[in-house]
């Protein structure tokens, strides 16, 4: 694999004004990838993620991920000088992301179409719960809400029973990575317009968790079958499913090609169920899912978890484990791809995920891990902005800064 120190989105300034997770994740990964990213947040304790979930030293650890490779500076909008700071920072931008309740930005001043009257060629990436237009664009998206609007949560879970959340907030995420492919398929397109103008990538919530429902809305439409949930399998596909084993652990076994489900029955001692032609092929195997989940699952209960997972390997059978961050961090397979990086936090060591996609030639990197608030007003402000000292003493001592 070839290296260099050059990244894909070198010379890319991002101004991330926004907090908690889609905005900031957008703003993580752009500068995992070369972008210089300015995080705005408010004077004070900034954006609340800070102080989330598990602490140390006054710190939230996530942070350390989340903020990484990011300049952070202060700026209080609700002040005409904090307005200003923000405005000016967007004169010298690529790439504006913020995730704001629609509206917000426009009653500040820095909707896009002041921005971009001031720089043409500035990418106004958006993100909300249900997008800047439509009947419910006003309303307040959490990631929890948009993805049970989105259809994610109607199929996630046990029939008869609450559907369930996955103990993530995947639907900010999920709208972050959509907003990335966004301000990229922007860049792209400005680097091709003769006028080298920028445009508004708008991402909903909602629409990133729907962009993953697959067959949904074909099978209803074209058919009038509603997707259900299916706990720990999927609908239409057999057999995929998680199994227990002798010592209390599960093991996912993905066996639903023709051949692969013939070289399962064989491991299992069941070449009757492989040669039997009811299950000769994937709509048979659906019809009788349940006669093979338990003779699955009787095999499956013979074995620990490690001895099935040697048999399923050696007949050539998908099959995995569930794992724990604990089991990631000790898997020969996640420290030879890297999947760790490591950063110093008050001369500590900390892990931290790396990022993906990995690139053969331009790889992304963290450089240095969530900093303090504030800690880059003087290099942005007087390096970006041109503002003196004195100016920068004036704007603290009145809370703009």
């Amino acid at each position: 694999m070839t290296k260099n120190n050059a990244r894909p989105l070198d010379g890319i300034r991002v101004i991330e004004v926004g907090q908690l997770l889609a905005g900031p994740f957008t703003g993580t990964m752009l500068g995992y990838y070369g972008a210089e990213v300015i995080k705005v947040e408010t004077p004070g304790d900034g954006d609340p993620i800070r102080k989330w979930r598990v602490m140390k030293d006054g710190m939230a650890l996530w942070w350390h991920s989340l903020a990484r490779n990011k300049k952070c500076v202060t700026a209080n909008l609700r002040t005409d000088e904090g307005r200003d700071l923000v405005r000016r920072l967007a004169e010298t931008a690529d790439v504006i992301v913020e995730n704001f309740r629609p509206g917000t930005m426009e009653k500040w001043g820095l909707g896009p179409e002041v921005l971009r009257g001031a720089n043409p060629g500035l990418i106004y990436a958006r993100i909300s719960g249900y997008g800047q237009t439509g009947p419910y664009a006003s309303k307040p998206g959490f990631a929890s809400v948009c993805e049970g609007f989105g259809g994610f949560r109607y199929v996630n879970g046990h029939p008869g029973e609450a559907p369930v959340r996955p103990n993530l907030s995947i639907g900010d995420t999920l709208a972050g990575i959509h907003s990335v492919i966004g301000i990229l398929l922007a860049v792209v397109n400005r680097s091709r317009d003769p006028e080298h103008k920028g445009q508004v990538v708008d991402s909903a919530i909602y629409e990133a968790v729907y962009n993953l429902l697959e067959g949904v809305v074909p099978e209803y439409d074209g058919a009038g079958v509603i997707r259900e949930p299916s706990g720990s399998t999927i609908t239409g596909i057999v057999p995929t499913n998680t199994y227990r084993c002798k010592d209390g652990k599960f093991v996912i076994i993905g066996g639903n090609g023709d051949s692969i489900f013939k070289r399962l029955c064989h491991a299992m001692g069941r070449d009757d169920l492989g040669e039997d032609p009811r299950m000769a092929d994937n709509a048979g195997r659906v019809e009788h899912e349940q006669e093979l989940d338990d003779a699955i699952t009787a095999w499956t209960e013979t074995l620990t978890s490690d001895e099935l997972l040697t048999a399923l390997e050696e007949a050539r059978v998908p099959g995995g484990p569930i794992y724990s961050v604990v089991d990631m961090l000790q898997d020969p397979q996640y420290q030879a791809r890297g999947m760790f990086e490591t950063v110093q936090i008050n001369g500590d060591e900390l892990k931290i995920p790396a990022i993906v996609p990995k690139l053969s030639d331009t790889p992304g990197r963290t450089d240095w891990p969530g900093p303090d608030v504030g800690a880059h007003n003087e290099e942005i402000y007087s390096g970006v902005l041109g503002m003196s000292a004195d100016e920068l003493a004036d704007l603290r001592e009145r809370g703009v800064i």
